[in-house]
Order: structure tokens, then sequence, then C-alpha cells
């Protein structure tokens, strides 16, 4: 399985994004799918999941200015993000797990076996 992630860029404090997760290969086996950031000199942090059934999952900080998506006619995930805070500036990635190994820790890094290469998103004030 491979994820490749895009979208990021520049933009003005209060604008929106729209990050893209496309997975390629064996995609039929990933159970969930998730948004995790990173900031300079920060942990990696969890951000958004979305299940194979459509269940969703948010971190308190991105509650009502995110929402992650998935598309399964095109096997990707997207995460739009409105409202964008310059403490949202990080290197995004996307990353997914298959049912067989899922442990139900969707907000822990090490839960995921399969990672994107990461996107920039930098916001201004």
């Amino acid at each position: 399985v491979q994820l490749q992630a895009y979208g990021g860029g520049l933009v003005q404090g209060g604008g929106s994004l729209r990050l893209s997760c496309a997975t390629s290969g064996r995609s039929f086996r990933l159970y969930i799918t998730s948004w995790f950031r990173q900031a300079p000199g920060k942990e990696r942090e969890f951000v958004a999941a979305i299940q194979r059934s459509g269940t969703t999952y948010y971190a308190d900080s991105v509650k009502g200015r995110f929402t992650i998506s998935r598309d399964n006619a095109k096997n990707t995930v997207y995460l739009q993000m409105n409202m964008l805070k310059p403490e949202d500036t990080a290197v995004y990635y996307c990353a997914a797990e298959g049912v067989e190994d899922y442990g139900g820790s969707y907000y822990r890094a090490t839960e995921y076996d399969y990672w994107g290469q990461g996107t920039q998103v930098t916001v201004s004030s």
C-alpha cells in the first residue's frame, strides 16, 4: 500500500485548504485512514481519522474547523481545513492501517504501518 499526500501551501489566517491522500496498491485492505501533523520541535499529533464505515474522529483542536471525508471510487481521503490559524502550521501526514493490524488507538501514530510523505501547511498571521 502506498499513500501520497498533497494539497499543502501557504494561506493567511482564516483561510482554507484541502489536503488529499491518495492510496494505491492493496487499498482495499485499509480499515482506517488518518491525518497527523508535526510542527518544528514538536511531537507528531493526531488530527483526524475516518474508518471504512465512515465513522470519523477529530482532535479537539480542530473540531468544527476541519472535516475528513473519503471518496472510495478514487481511493482518496480528504482533509478540508477551514478557519486556519497560525498554530495549524505543520507538516501534515496521512497514515493508514488494515483491519488485521488495527488495535483501536486511532490517535496514536504507532498504530499505523502506512504513511505518506507529508505536505507542508503554513498559515500566516
